[in-house]
């Protein structure tokens, strides 16, 4: 292949992502991913499972109203069933029916998988491939073929799987995607194999690649598969995906672009999308983003104290691989007790505050950072609060609120007294949590109380309960993450907590810490952070 071509890039995310457990998008966070890939760049975009569900069948109706500025819609469906009339079969009637130009089918590549688990003969395997793919040709579509277990198929059987990619490619098929269905073939089988199809069929636009991550290669294996001259590439946003998942797009594209010299979205500066994509589908999913994902985690290019740190602040690049900047993200040092007085002024530059804050402010911060860490605070998981900590080193610096005091009640709402109604039938009665809080802000002081799902959600309500009034702008938090850890262990129900906060708005994700041997204070100081956090950046 030309070494400047394009790489196509195929999404299917909306499909094959969906099928990972925990992920079930609906038609609007659906049309929301569409929308952002679109912008990405993307080639194409696998948009469901045609005639699978309503939900599909409404997104296809629903996306040919959306105008796309780059990216195809494709259908996903199968081959005829076995001694059926392809006219008449439910799989190419429901291909049809989505309206797409695009179409892409999955059939059998593996002589093993056609007699053991469809059970039907070789020979009318291919039949069943040729005949789908001339029907819908005649239809005036543009067909992809999947040609499933593939690779395996080929190690067991090479010139069967070779047969139906012939079969396919004669039939008139526009691609012809290589499919590691299992996801256990290494990416130097991969290349080996990919090499021997390509010099086979002799057609450098032709063939693509679906690898599944179960041996924790798809990215490496979908690589190897570019080296050895696939047109196109296949993934989801994230690596989403059944089992262990897809070959993550996400990496896919930055390896290409940054380390291949392979062009694959609309422009070069598309690429500096990456981290925000990766971070709004997380979002649409309810999928918490993984810190350390390669190039877009927040702690992908996140440096600790120690030798690596130290190299970083002399030169980003002896310890960075590329340019945060090239994927839209940023580099960070983290403050531990661990730390030096060069780190934390680091952190004051980044902040924009090293005109107001000098060497010795760097000195005592670091003595907090290092008595707090003492205490259970862990700084490095929780970069907002130690922000927070050094913005309150700022001669002029006022919280936007003051803790007065507060009360948590939590009540077993029970029926009647024991034996007439205490946890009948080993039921649990409702949990009643209330907050009840007085707080100081702008010179006045607020009381108020209410009720939440649990302790800390109730301390939460009564918070912005109490300031909204005087900020309006809280609503738009929303918490993402609340994890417990013990940091003396060994000391039982009086061991010291570490609670931390995640939060996040429309634009920004954030983290804050609190430590304390009562898990409600410990929760009050990461959720008291998070707010100050907040309303400190939407101020400046």
């Amino acid at each position: 292949m030309n070494k400047s071509q394009k790489i196509e890039i195929y999404d299917t995310t909306l499909r094959d992502g969906t099928q990972q457990s925990g992920i079930n998008l609906s038609l609007e966070e659906k049309i929301l991913i569409t929308k952002k890939l679109d912008e990405l760049g993307v080639d194409f975009i696998e948009g469901g499972f045609a005639g699978s569900n309503p939900k599909d069948e409404e997104y296809f109706k629903r996306i040919k109203n959306l105008e796309l500025k780059h990216s195809k819609i494709v259908s996903f469906g199968q081959t005829r069933k076995p001694n059926s009339n392809v006219k008449e079969d439910p799989f190419i009637k429901a291909l049809l029916s989505a309206e797409t130009d695009f179409v892409t089918i999955v059939g059998k590549a593996s002589a093993y998988q056609t007699e053991k688990i469809i059970k039907t003969s070789l020979e009318e395997n291919i039949n069943m491939i040729a005949d789908s793919i001339e029907y819908l040709r005649s239809k005036n579509k543009e067909v992809f073929f999947d040609a499933e277990h593939f690779f395996d198929g080929y190690k067991e059987n090479p010139d069967y799987s070779l047969l139906s990619i012939k079969t396919a490619i004669n039939a008139g098929a526009k691609r012809i995607i290589l499919c590691d269905t299992n996801g256990g073939t290494l990416p130097s089988e991969i290349y080996e194999i990919t090499k021997v199809v390509l010099n086979e069929f002799k057609q450098d636009d032709l063939f693509g690649i679906h690898t599944h991550n179960d041996t924790d290669t798809a990215v490496a294996s979908t690589l190897s598969a570019v080296e050895a001259g696939i047109f196109q590439v296949q993934g989801c946003i994230n690596g989403y995906g059944e089992r262990t998942g897809n070959a993550n797009l996400i990496s896919v594209i930055a390896n290409l672009n940054l380390k291949m010299n392979k062009k694959t979205l609309v422009t070069d500066k598309n690429i500096s999308q990456l981290t925000n994509v990766s971070n709004f589908v997380s979002e649409v999913a309810n999928k918490r983003p993984f810190p350390f994902q390669p190039f877009v985690g927040k702690n992908a290019f996140t440096h600790k104290g120690g030798m690596h740190a130290a190299g970083f602040l002399i030169d980003p690049k002896s310890f960075q691989h590329i340019e945060p900047t090239d994927v839209g993200n940023e580099s960070s040092i983290s403050i531990s007790e661990l730390s030096g007085k060069k780190s934390v002024m680091t952190r004051i530059k980044n902040l924009g505050l090293e005109k107001i804050l000098d060497n010795k402010d760097a000195e005592k911060i670091i003595k907090v950072i290092k008595d707090k860490e003492s205490k259970g605070y862990a700084f490095e998981l929780a970069g907002s609060s130690l922000d927070l900590l050094i913005y309150k080193y700022l001669p002029n610096y006022e919280p936007k609120f003051e803790l007065v005091d507060f009360m948590v009640i939590i009540e077993n709402k029970r029926r009647g007294s024991m034996g007439t109604g205490w946890r009948q039938n080993d039921q649990e009665h409702p949990m009643l949590s209330e907050a009840t809080i007085k707080l100081r802000t702008k010179g006045k002081s607020v009381h108020t109380a209410a009720e939440g799902n649990g302790p800390v959600d109730a301390l939460d309500k009564a918070t912005r309960k109490g300031l909204i009034d005087t900020f309006p702008e809280i609503n738009k938090i929303r918490l993402t993450d609340y994890i417990v850890r013990v940091v003396e262990e060994g000391t039982g129900t009086g061991a010291v907590v570490r609670v931390i906060i995640e939060s996040s708005d429309e634009k920004d994700v954030w983290t804050t810490v609190g430590a304390s041997s009562n898990i409600i204070e410990a929760s009050w100081l990461a959720l008291s952070d998070s707010i100050e956090w907040f309303l400190i950046k939407n101020s400046q």
